[in-house]
């Protein structure tokens, strides 16, 4: 992980000296990172008595991230046009506006800055964008210490859930990591408590979303020499179990624990025409580039998207990147 510069820093302390009022958002079906990194720079934000106003489209599916609903809201305060011109967008855990998805007023042509750690980011100013970093919250608590100073027990909780989400509770860290566990050892000393953070992230799961995994681990079939694995959620599963609380992780790692597994796919249809997809892999196998071809994106090894289409008609096109990757 890349440690940010002095003129990262700079130049995002002059982007907050230029508006007096900020919207902070991250992106559509959101995750603990993404969440937490919002919360995050609204601390920072509160520490320099900075104004804003947390945004996000939702829906907010996942357990660990559901009590914090309420502090966002998909309706930005009505600005005027002088009022714009001093507004700010902070767009966390995103670099893409179509992944903001649909927020009840008009974001275009606001002075952006963007915070991201995903690989397929391609905006190159206005930005501190680290695809080394394992995830956002990562590079908003460095802003936090470079700007604020040591963050309150509070505000490290924040800052380790966002890092224990996106880590898999640091299981995907390779041994390049120690930066990453020297930042996390700084959010404990400030008073985050690992064991806590961790049963919030894996308690709380209903029942039904144990049968759910039961159908789609059935459902699932293994492509080309058994390296890749697809499963998928029907809309009438989707009626049937809810959409709270759903384990994907889970299923993953069960997964990409068989041998000679190597990535594997989960699709939902979300409506007649349109899928959400889940990419996973193992070191070798890049899946933001696969997930790039039908509009997604993310990191090597973790990477997913919304895409048109049915689950019928997506498999085989999904098949036929992998292919070119794993024959």
């Amino acid at each position: 992980m890349q440690i940010i510069t002095d003129s990262q820093i700079a130049a995002f302390s002059d982007f907050l000296s230029r508006h007096s009022f900020f919207y902070v958002i991250g992106h559509k079906e959101p995750d603990g990172d993404c969440i937490y990194s919002c919360l995050g720079m609204a601390a920072l934000l509160d520490a320099k008595k900075i104004s804003y106003q947390l945004l996000n489209a939702g829906p907010f599916k996942r357990t660990e991230i559901r009590d914090k609903a309420d502090l966002f809201t998909d309706v930005p305060t009505f600005l005027s046009e002088p009022e714009r011109k001093k507004t700010g967008l902070l767009i966390l855990d995103c670099s893409e506006m179509s992944r903001l998805g649909e927020i009840d007023g008009d974001l275009d042509g606001l002075d952006t800055f963007i915070v991201d750690h995903h690989k397929t980011a391609s905006v190159t100013e206005n930005c501190i964008i680290d695809s080394s970093s394992p995830a956002t919250a990562v590079l908003v608590q460095q802003l936090y210490e470079r700007m604020v100073g040591k963050p309150p027990k509070e505000v490290a909780e924040m800052l380790f859930f966002g890092l224990s989400t996106d880590t898999g509770y640091f299981r995907f860290l390779k041994e390049d990591s120690a930066e990453v566990f020297r930042a996390a050892a700084r959010l404990v000393e400030a008073g985050a408590n690992p064991r806590q953070i961790y049963d919030r992230m894996t308690g709380g799961k209903a029942y039904s979303t144990r049968k759910l995994l039961g159908i789609m681990l059935n459902r699932a079939e293994r492509y080309y020499n058994n390296k890749l694995v697809i499963t998928y959620e029907t809309m009438e599963d989707t009626h049937k179990y809810g959409q709270e609380g759903r384990d994907s992780d889970a299923l993953y790692s069960l997964l990409l624990a068989c041998e000679e597994v190597e990535a594997v796919v989960f699709l939902r249809q979300e409506t007649e025409h349109n899928c959400t997809a889940g990419f996973r892999s193992r070191d070798a196998i890049d899946v933001s580039a696969i997930a790039a071809k039908f509009g997604g994106g993310g990191h090597k090894n973790a990477a997913g998207g919304s895409m048109e289409g049915k689950i019928e008609t997506l498999i085989p096109a999904i098949c036929k990147e992998f292919a070119k990757v794993l024959n």
